[in-house]
């Protein structure tokens, strides 16, 4: 599922293909690129986990496996896209385009039709010639005003050549409200299950679904168990891992990847002021919303002293994002009250005064993480850090290649960077 740009809709449409297609089958979702929050949506949608797919950031091994390993056993793999079909990093690869080439899959175009009448024929012919290794297999058109405007874009198509797989009405009941990173999380829309009903039965209404899944081709099964080749190790074999509305952001195929090496996992909640496991022996801070729930996060004692006690007896402990912030000193939000933190490292961070932070990053580490020396990332945040003064964890550059300024911290066996890692080394 893909679009000529961000907003168009496709994460409704793919939302509504992967409940419905569920209601005939087994459904496998993806999406391309680092995002965690639709890969949130679309879990709830398929009531399967989604994974990512990254071109920029996993190797083409990688993503083949990757598809065929959670492929496995399902009706159909539905992946939604990132940003406009053909945008990728800074320097130009990772795009939805790309991965779709890599892996030989067809591409549904979702175009926000507000505005667009016979144009449509060339905005959906331009996208279906301008790279001959990608199929562009039809066009849902989203945002129709009426019968008439309907029927305008289907003959335009028509006289292209490509196929109209469907149109979806305007309607408000099915746009997903925005916020400052993104998308909502599924918990943040109230009666989220009534929201994916609305967008399934819309879905199954106003799309051709037997032709989009006659699209589809097979995906054939892992030809080796477990997973092949590099990938990253646990953290530790017994991992604790914070996990709440303050610490969302774990990515899939990291834990099939440690699962497959023998790692067992523990979940626990901050927010409920719950402590690590004091069997682990790493631990586990994801990125997330703390800057939401700083109030709470000061006043959980327990929590705070399971790290500080994880932190003496030599645990591991690993923030990104979200969990970074944390194990600093303070944390001071919108509204400019700051509150304590865990302090195992010794910065402070603020989004009072917003400083948008976001692309690719290609790391390097000498450091307790027990990863290979290259990694390859993502940042996006709105934060800023102040008064660390200890040791980077990571040399960074960003997607070109341009080298930026050391990121993170390392005290001890206690680290963590605003750096989302993804996968070892760059393809």
């Amino acid at each position: 599922m893909a679009a000529p740009h961000s907003g168009s809709g496709k994460t409704l449409v793919a939302l509504g293909l992967v409940a419905a297609f569920g209601q005939r089958g087994p459904v496998a979702v993806a999406k391309c690129g680092p995002d965690y929050i639709d890969p949130a949506f679309l879990s709830r949608a398929a009531k399967v986990p989604a994974f990512n797919l990254d071109p920029f950031a996993m190797s083409p091994e990688r993503l083949r496996y990757l598809v065929k390993w959670h492929a496995l056993g399902t009706e159909m793999l539905v992946v939604e896209g990132v940003m406009g079909l053909f945008d990728g990093a800074a320097n130009g690869p990772g795009s939805t385009a790309d991965l779709a080439a890599i892996l030989g899959m067809p591409v549904i175009l979702v175009v926000d039709c507000r505005g667009m009448g016979q144009s449509i024929a060339a905005l959906a012919e331009g996208f279906a010639r301008h790279r001959s290794d990608i199929h562009l297999g039809g066009v849902v058109l989203n945002h129709v005003a009426s019968d008439r405007h309907e029927a305008m874009l289907r003959t335009a198509l028509a006289n292209s050549g490509i196929a109209c797989l469907g149109a979806l009405r305007r309607d408000p009941a099915l746009e997903i409200p925005d916020r400052h990173l993104g998308l909502v999380l599924p918990g943040a829309i109230g009666r989220i299950e009534d929201f994916l009903g609305h967008a399934t039965r819309a879905i199954a209404r106003s799309l051709d679904l037997d032709a989009i899944a006659a699209l589809a081709g097979p995906v054939p099964e892992p030809e080796t168990i477990p997973l092949p080749g590099p990938r990253l190790p646990p953290l530790g074999q017994r991992i604790a891992i914070a996990q709440d509305a303050a610490f969302a952001f774990v990515y899939e195929h990291w834990l099939n990847d440690w699962a497959v090496d023998g790692a067992s996992f523990d979940f626990f909640s901050p927010l409920a002021d719950e402590p690590p496991d004091p069997q682990a022996d790493a631990i586990f801070l994801p990125g997330g919303y703390p800057e939401l729930h700083a109030e709470a996060l000061a006043r959980a004692g327990r929590f705070k002293a399971g790290l500080i006690a994880a932190r003496d007896r030599g645990a591991l402990i690993y923030g990104e994002c979200g969990g970074y912030m944390v194990l600093g000193r303070a944390l001071t939000i919108a509204d400019g009250s700051t509150h304590a933190m865990i302090g195992l490292l010794p910065h402070q961070s603020r989004i009072d005064k917003p400083s948008r932070t976001l692309g690719y990053r290609r790391l390097t580490h000498s450091s307790p993480l027990p990863w290979p020396e290259k990694l390859t990332g993502h940042e996006f945040h709105y934060s800023v850090e102040f008064g660390s003064g200890g040791a980077p964890l990571f040399a960074a550059g960003d997607a070109t290649g341009e080298q930026l300024a050391p990121m993170g911290t390392v005290a001890g066996r206690v680290c963590g960077s605003y750096a989302h890692v993804i996968d070892i080394g760059a393809p």
